[in-house]
């Protein structure tokens, strides 16, 4: 009976700062003015994300439809592009490195919880993309996840441990091979 008043204590510990939950309201009630922009309008995208600190490049292009949980654990560097529908849910850091593509559906998982321990604490491991990648549609990449300079994550992969720099994953699980020159 002890260790289940501890692992109900333990749940209801806060996983975000006073602050933190101030801006994910705040950032909730601005998603509207981001989803509903026109399509050409990048650089109201841009700015909004930057407002509530996101660190964005030069030439970056997210689409209207693209769902980020909290844009001040977002850096995306020049020429980079978010598709249609993508989800980043960056509840870690997420780096997206230049000229990266994450496409239409992709689905970026900053965020877990510790399975080990009974009251299954967050957990927030950074995602990087690396320089030149492409996660395709509809993939996964989890938690902790490094996909390298000029890899690529095919269609619906599902990336659960890093991807090296110029291979390609595919499948669930992911198989990588080198990319043919």
């Amino acid at each position: 009976m002890t260790t289940q008043i501890n692992i109900t204590a333990n749940r209801r510990r806060r996983h975000w700062s006073g602050r933190a939950q101030a801006g994910r309201v705040l950032w909730g009630l601005c998603q509207p003015l981001f989803r509903f922009s026109p399509r050409p309008l990048w650089a109201w995208r841009v700015w909004l994300l930057r407002l509530f600190g996101a660190k964005i490049g030069r030439e970056v292009h997210i689409y209207p439809t693209a769902r980020i949980t909290i844009p001040w654990n977002l850096h995306i560097e020049d020429q980079a592009a978010v598709g249609d529908n993508a989800i980043l849910y960056a509840l870690g850091p997420i780096h997206i490195g230049p000229r990266a593509t994450v496409s239409q559906l992709a689905h970026l998982c900053a965020g877990s919880h510790d399975w080990r321990d009974p009251a299954r604490p967050l957990l927030r491991p950074a995602i990087v993309i690396g320089p030149d990648a492409w996660v395709c549609a509809d993939a996964f990449v989890g938690p902790g996840v490094v996909i390298r300079a000029g890899a690529i994550l095919a269609a619906r992969g599902v990336a659960l441990h890093d991807l090296p720099a110029r291979h390609i994953g595919q499948g669930n699980p992911m198989i990588t091979r080198p990319m043919d020159d």
